[in-house]
């Protein structure tokens, strides 16, 4: 029985569907189109088997070996007793595994659970929790940490979890090679897994703590990558190169990674972010387009070893995860000789791109309009009611390709979409002359580092169980690199002291990623507070914004 007998809420318990009508109206307009992604890819692979596919780390995969690749790991997921629907926790950096796993995965009707190589296992065993993740897959070790010890903390508190598939040399016993699945047969694994069905389980960068699993379909995904790569002007000659981490949306399929497999283009993962790489990267394979958050498009830009490299090939630098600023938006045709595209959205949905014909001023001032003539957006106020043109207001959006709700989150979605379907971005957007959006901030209480989305909250609660701290708040300070970084205050319970260096070393005591560190420690006698007594954010901002203007003019 398939989800198009019984629909996606009777197989998954926990994902909310599009509502039918939405779904035929979609169906009837051909944007969804009833194709898993594998059947996706394998329709590229048939008519380019011999084009290269996917290049990474020196090695070279045509699309019919990536395909017969992606068959023997499906196989041997089968083989583990990994089935449609099973989840499975996917924290592989940037190497040609994680392509043979969500390929795989998606032939069998497993679903991947993007977790990030930062993660440690504050992050990893909620996700685990949350997915009732059967499997995990790791890379053994990445820049210097041993995911295999991560993985058998993991399996000792886990009882959901039964296999962990590890990339790499020197297997733990009782982990599973991911190089012995692709020596399995390249049999046919069709499972009945349906196009409606959940395909993916990205991460939120939500501010209510841990982040939430946000489950794109086949067919909703296929979509938001067909109408990325349309826009992007993708096709056979394509080189993408994957410079994020690719368990990212950013990357993975706006257009990425999928949308390149779907015109029939060549994509390069890139093992690190480091400008030298990069460039030496797009020199070698002649890369045309790729994605960069702002900080490394500046230090792209920044970067004196950039005279040495030959990078005429790029053509489409994109650029989103966090606001560009206008003044390095306008160095990006000149320095590095390509076009830029200012791209705002989320793994929830909704995309905005700036279009290769746009003015330049439109380029460099604005970050986008909807990706999707069915794409619906609202601007409005705190009552729900549409602001006049041009005035800022909270980003609503509905479309053939934004969720209608998280998984298994029940109490929060009803916070998070209107009755009528609408899901609250959190972004506060104003609506250019030129229809585009201009991104003003965020109402929600978020850090936005560099384009990862940190939780204020998840800060503090790990703040406050520190024996020297009474009251505790997290909020962004500015930073010309990164965009902003994250500030503390604190208070101190009677007779303690702190410093910003106990304070990190008490929260790598916690398992998290290092990019949620504090980076800067105030300690003050109180926190303000708004007039309904809750800590005053605002005027936190204001505060370390203020000194860090002092001090600079001090330094001056």
């Amino acid at each position: 029985m398939t989800t198009t007998d019984v629909g996606p809420e009777a197989v998954l318990p926990g994902f909310v569907p599009i509502p039918g009508e939405d779904a035929a109206r979609y169906r009837d307009l051909g944007m969804w189109e009833g194709r898993t992604l594998a059947e996706v890819f394998d329709a590229t692979a048939a008519r380019f088997p011999d084009d290269i596919a996917c290049i990474a780390a020196g090695e070279q995969l045509t699309y019919r070996e990536l395909q017969d690749r992606s068959l023997r790991v499906a196989r041997g997921l089968q083989e583990l007793g990994i089935e449609a629907r099973d989840r499975i926790v996917v924290q592989l950096p940037n190497v040609i595994d994680f392509v043979d796993l969500c390929l795989a995965c998606f032939r069998v009707g497993a679903i991947p659970v993007m977790a990030l190589p930062p993660h440690r296992d504050h992050e990893i065993q909620h996700l685990i929790s949350l997915s009732d993740a059967i499997a995990y897959a790791i890379p053994a070790e990445h820049r210097g940490y041993d995911y295999q010890d991560l993985a058998e903390r993991m399996a000792a508190r886990a009882p959901s979890l039964h296999h962990v598939l590890v990339a790499g040399d020197s297997i733990r016993p009782g982990f599973v090679s991911m190089a012995s699945l692709r020596k399995q047969p390249p049999q046919d694994t069709s499972s009945g897994v349906s196009a409606d069905d959940v395909a993916v389980l990205l991460l939120s960068g939500g501010t209510t703590g841990l982040p939430k699993l946000i489950p794109r379909t086949h067919d909703d995904y296929a979509y938001n990558a067909r109408v990325s790569a349309e826009i992007c002007r993708l096709d056979r000659e394509t080189v993408y190169m994957a410079t994020l981490p690719v368990s990212h949306n950013f990357p993975l399929a706006c257009p990425g990674l999928l949308g390149t497999f779907l015109v029939g283009g060549r994509t390069v993962i890139a093992s690190g972010t480091e400008p030298e790489t990069a460039f030496a990267l797009i020199q070698e394979h002649g890369v045309t387009c790729t994605a960069l958050v702002p900080a490394l498009a500046i230090r792209w830009m920044d970067s004196p070893s950039r005279a040495g490299y030959d990078l005429s090939s790029l053509r489409l630098l994109q650029v989103g995860g966090a606001r560009l600023n206008p003044e390095a938006a306008r160095r990006v045709t000149p320095t590095l000789g390509c076009t830029l595209q200012q791209v705002f959205g989320m793994a929830e949905g909704l995309l905005n791109f700036t279009r290769f014909d746009d003015p330049e001023d439109v380029i460099i001032d604005t970050q986008g309009r909807p990706a999707s003539a069915q794409d619906e957006i609202r601007v409005v106020d705190d009552s729900d009611r549409d602001v006049p043109p041009g005035e800022p207001g909270h980003l609503l959006a509905r479309g053939p390709y934004t969720i209608r709700g998280y998984f298994r989150a029940e109490e929060h979605n009803a916070r998070a979409f209107t009755r009528d379907g609408f899901y609250r971005t959190g972004d506060v957007v104003r609506i250019h002359p030129s229809g585009n959006l201009v991104v003003e901030g965020r109402e929600k209480d978020l850090i936005n580092r560099g384009g990862e989305k940190i939780s204020a909250e998840e800060i503090e609660n790990l703040l406050l169980a520190h024996p020297a701290i009474f009251n505790a708040a997290a909020v962004s300070m500015p930073d010309p690199v990164l965009g902003e970084r994250i500030c503390t205050y604190v208070v101190l319970r009677d007779g303690c002291s702190l410093t910003l260096e106990e304070l990190c070393e008490f929260v790598a005591t916690r398992d998290v990623a290092r990019f949620k560190y504090p980076e800067r420690l105030e300690v003050v006698e109180t926190l303000p507070v708004t007039n309904v007594g809750k800590i005053d954010k605002k005027a936190l901002r204001e505060d370390i914004a203020a000194r860090m203007a002092a001090a600079q003019k001090d330094n001056q």
